[in-house]
This record gives structure tokens, sequence and C-alpha cells, in this order.
């Protein structure tokens, strides 16, 4: 174990939950053209990080991006904008791996890139107040991997960066953290060699 580790601070899409934009156009889209249409504008158009900042509503996102997409494909954009967290599934290993945490002594924190949708879907995993702290991005309109997030994240919690251990899939959020001063890790698939390597 690292004792200078006091806190595991987790990222939520693709580390505690599945975010697979592929599973919700396979659920709504009849055609490779839709999924093609929706995959650039809906999952890859400027919306999706606007949520995120919370500079929109999740709400808003299908009014904005249906400008863009034919009005053949209305309907299907309608139920991927509207439904995309069917995706949304705690990983395995998810839960496991968040009362590990909990039962050794560690604080656990939530850090997240998140619409405001985010609340919906989350308690699929476990109950908000079984985290010390969440923090999500659109409440903040602030994005990770800017070092202002993460900052802002230790001032809220009265947090140590150096008695944290961040944990993303996505090496710039990775980075931004390890900017910040915080410990940080990114993940590929298993909390097998995390709990090996930091927690033991």
């Amino acid at each position: 174990m690292n004792n200078k580790i006091k806190n595991i601070v987790l990222d939520m899409g693709n580390v505690l939950f599945d975010f697979n934009p592929e599973f919700v156009m396979n659920t709504f889209c009849s055609s490779l053209e839709e999924k093609a249409i929706i995959q650039r504008e809906l999952f890859e158009g400027p919306e999706w990080s606007l949520g995120d900042k919370g500079v929109i509503k999740d709400a808003d996102r299908y009014d904005l991006v249906k400008k863009r997409v034919p009005e053949a494909y209305h309907e299907v954009l309608r139920n991927c904008a509207m439904h995309w967290d069917v995706c949304m599934k705690p990983l395995p290993g998810a839960k496991e791996f968040c009362e590990y945490v909990r039962a050794h002594g560690y604080g656990i924190y939530i850090l997240s890139n998140a619409s405001d949708a985010f609340y919906s879907y989350f308690p699929r995993l476990l109950p908000l107040d079984f985290f010390d702290g969440v923090f999500v991005s659109s409440d903040y309109l602030m994005l990770k991997p800017d070092l202002e997030i993460y900052q802002t994240f230790l001032s809220k919690y009265n947090l140590k960066g150096e008695e944290c251990l961040f944990i993303d899939d996505r090496l710039e959020n990775v980075e931004g953290a390890k900017m910040a001063g915080i410990q940080a890790v990114q993940y590929f698939g298993s909390f097998e060699p995390i709990v090996k390597d930091y927690l033991k």
C-alpha cells in the first residue's frame, strides 16, 4: 500500500460505466447512413462537449443538433439524443472496486466530465452518498483536462493532490491531473493492476 495515498478519485465514463455510442445507435438506427450521420452530428458534434461543460442541458441537445440532420432522420436522432443513456451500465468490477476502496479506509470521489443526465443514471452503480464527493463538470462550467477543474475539485473537498490517486481512461485527463499535482494513472479495463501497484 502507498501510505501517501488517502483518496481515490474516479472518472465515470469507461471506468465505472460503459459509455458506448455504438450500442445506442444499434438500438435506434436502422441503416448505416443513419448511424454515420448521428455519430458525426450527435456524439462527435460540439453539443456533446457543451453539455458536459454545462453550457446546455441534456434536453436541449436534440433541438440544436437536428438543424444539421436531414428531417427524415429526426425521429431516430430524437431517440438517440433523449435516450442515449441506455448504454450507461456499470462495468464489471466497478461496484466491487468502489466497495474495496471504501472498505480499506480510503476516501472515494468522482471527478467526471458529464452532462446533467449524470444524476439520473449514476445511481445504477451506487447511491451518490456512498461517495465522499461527486464533482460533475456540468455543475461547474469547466472540463477536464483544464487545470482549473482539478484545482477546483481539490479546493472544494479540501484535499491535497499528492494524497489523491486519480483514475481515468483518457491519457490527456491523467496528464491534466498530474499538472495539478495529483497522482494519476490511466485505466485500461481492469482495476487489478491499480490495486496491486498503488493500494497494496
